[in-house]
């Protein structure tokens, strides 16, 4: 019998070129290794099943629930209507493979190019890729889940591959159609196609498919309905699929030229069960799981999960209720006017020419959690919460965050005790130029940092330019509570949060676990702003509302603000409350002025002269107390601003449940 004998070490070499494998060698070590990838990959296909349809693609409702347990909403179940491929008109089916997966028909089920494209990115360290054909979306949708791991997309792969051998083209073309998410709660395109224009799949044009071809990249970027970034992004997207079409052949230049007016869908619907404030809330507890989790959009509008939120029943309702009797609404027209809103027929000529808005959240200081936002007067006609909201100008209320830059930085001076008291006396004149000056000072970018280490959002910061310390950045109300929430612990930050534990299926979700506050400012320097966040807070609020607080000093700031909206941010011993008033053009395209917007009582400059002392039309200081709506000493709440009478109100009630209390604040005003 011949014996087979591996030449290694090679002889006739010397030194280390025996050890130097020749090319026979590298050429079989390759051969085996490629024998042993094809064989594991042969028995990996052979051994993996088609499994049962999985649990996502059975309808269930997610359920919310209020702090103490009870029930707040059930959303679903899954909003999904399985149509035959008959039923889909062919432009649409054209889109989705134009679009999504042009090489469809000819494919193995997975794309060699999108695969290899995905491999080099993982092994460059970067996230997990898809590289996805319409069949792997299909198996991930109806045999696997949603999550992001190797061993899901090896099985994922190889389950694609079976698949296309044992059912048509067609029938996984259908299985995908009526599995995809589109956004708007819409599961498969006859859900989508009710959602988003109001008639079935097979009645839909090229146009309108285009469209919901679009929405298959991601419902919750390209509804056109969410603002006007994602209207832009939606009809790039639909230009794209268009022309797409026309480069591979399914649509002539003719056609495509028939179709350049944007198919407008029609305007979102809410279910009856997220009216009031629970849509905002619900839309909050969902930010903050996919922030914290991250839970897909998709994934939470399967349903099935129960979700345990820090909101408290109570609470909503009492600011619920400040808003509607002492916000701007109940000046236009009675308690919950507002634009298009019952009781708007008799609203003022501000809700007219432009809808003033609330928006106003409250959390608990030391630990974060929301315990009630304000985000419109309903979340089934105003959809965008202003409590969350991005694009209003803090104005002066920001002015504290300059003081705790400065007193950081140790730009008080040799004579510490008189600089801040200084600072604390430009907090209550709310005196732009010292303002501009202590900015200079320190430098927009070491305010920027103060204000973003005590809680507010980064992508929130304006630009950094000299008028950057007078508050042009637009932090959100939840931020704004949660910052000021930093002064009232002595400097430690606990970002808000919203959701407190999830549970699948009854499996608990992982990820919720809630990091200690941490210092992130100096606790002198803390307890100094919150001094003269007390001078300001007395001498803005009413005197009944302070001895239902506690004691507090005296102090006001805002008089001379500029800004398009007003602001009241303050906290006692046990919430932080932020409340913002802001004016709304009827084409959405921006803020406008709050000056003049309703009809005042003793306002100055209009009803909505002061957010919460003075309504002085006028450049006049602190020391004018006949200028404004509140004069020195403190004033009725009901003179002032509607943002302070809001938060007076609800602090005031807060206290009388046994919550809130001993209180400090500030405010911006136009």
């Amino acid at each position: 019998m011949t014996r087979v004998r591996l030449d290694y070490p090679r002889r006739g070499r010397r030194g280390p070129a025996r050890f130097l494998p020749s090319w026979r060698q590298w050429l079989g070590v390759a051969l085996l290794g490629l024998a042993a990838v094809v064989g594991l990959a042969g028995w990996v296909y052979a051994t993996t099943p088609i499994p049962d349809v999985n649990a996502e693609a059975r309808s269930e409702a997610t359920v919310y629930y209020w702090a103490d347990g009870t029930q707040m909403a059930s959303v679903g179940p899954v909003n999904r209507q399985n149509v035959p491929l008959s039923d889909v008109p062919g432009p649409l089916r054209d889109a989705v493979i134009a679009t999504e997966n042009a090489t469809f028909y000819s494919d193995p089920g997975f794309s060699v190019r999108g695969l290899a494209r995905a491999v080099v990115a993982t092994a460059r360290g970067g996230e997990l890729q898809g590289g996805s054909t319409i069949t792997q979306q299909y198996v991930k949708n109806t045999y696997l889940t949603q999550e992001r791991t190797a061993s899901r997309k090896v099985r994922e792969l190889f389950l694609s591959v079976k698949l296309s051998r044992t059912l048509s083209k067609d029938e996984i073309l259908q299985g995908y159609l009526n599995t995809s998410w589109f956004g708007r709660g819409a599961y498969g395109v006859q859900a989508a196609a009710v959602a988003y224009y109001g008639t079935d799949a097979r009645d839909l044009d090229p146009s309108r498919s285009a469209l919901l071809a679009a929405l298959l990249k991601g419902g919750d970027l390209y509804d056109p309905a969410l603002g006007e970034e994602h209207r832009r992004r939606a009809e790039a997207r639909w230009r794209y699929v268009l022309d797409r079409q026309v480069e591979l052949g399914l649509m002539t230049p003719d056609e495509r030229a028939a179709h350049t007016v944007f198919p407008e869908p029609r305007p979102r619907s809410v279910a009856n069960g997220l009216a009031g404030q629970v849509g905002y809330l619900v839309d909050a507890a969902d930010k903050d799981l996919r922030n914290r989790t991250g839970l897909t959009p998709e994934a939470l509008g399967r349903g099935g999960y129960r979700i345990r939120t820090t909101f408290d029943r109570a609470a909503v309702e009492r600011l619920r209720r400040a808003v509607e009797d002492a916000g701007p609404a109940a000046d236009a027209g009675g308690p919950g006017a507002d634009a298009g809103s019952p009781g708007a027929e008799g609203a003022s000529g501000a809700a007219r020419d432009g809808a003033v808005q609330v928006g106003a959240a409250s959390v608990r200081p030391g630990d974060g959690a929301v315990l009630a936002l304000y985000g419109g007067p309903d979340a089934t006609r105003h959809f965008s919460s202003n409590a969350d909201t991005a694009g209003v100008p803090a104005g002066s209320a920001f002015t504290p965050f300059v003081v705790a830059a400065a007193l950081q930085r140790g730009l008080v001076g040799d004579d510490t005790p008189r600089r801040a008291l200084a600072l604390r006396r430009a907090l209550v004149r709310g005196d732009p130029g010292a303002f501009l000056r202590l900015g200079e000072a320190v430098g927009p970018a070491g305010v920027r940092e103060v204000a973003v280490d005590a809680g507010l959002l980064p992508r929130s910061m304006a630009p950094l330019e000299p008028a950057f310390a007078l508050g042009t950045s637009t932090p959100s109300a939840i931020r704004m509570a949660g910052a000021y929430a930093t002064f009232a612990s002595g400097g430690r930050r606990a970002d808000p949060y919203s959701v407190t534990a999830v549970t699948y299926r009854g499996v608990p979700v992982a990820g919720l676990e809630r990091p200690p506050a941490r210092q992130v400012l100096d606790p002198d320097v803390a307890r100094e702003v919150a001094r003269g966040l007390r001078d300001v807070a007395v001498d803005a609020v009413d005197p009944a509302t302070l001895a239902a607080l506690g004691p507090i000093a005296a102090g006001r700031t805002g008089d001379r603000d500029r800004s398009p909206a007003a602001w009241f941010v303050g906290y006692g011993e046990e919430l932080s409350t932020a409340v913002t008033v802001f004016r709304t053009r009827p084409d959405g395209g921006g803020l406008l002025p709050l000056t003049g917007a309703g009809a005042g009582d003793s306002g100055g400059a209009g009803e909505y002269g002061g957010a919460g002392g003075s309504g002085s039309a006028g450049d006049s200081g602190a020391e004018d107390a006949g200028a404004g709506a509140a004069g020195a000493g403190g004033v009725d709440p009901s003179a002032g601003g509607p943002a302070l009478r809001v938060w007076s109100a609800y602090m005031a009630a807060s206290a009388a449940a046994g919550e809130g209390g001993g209180g400090a604040g500030a405010r911006a005003a136009e």
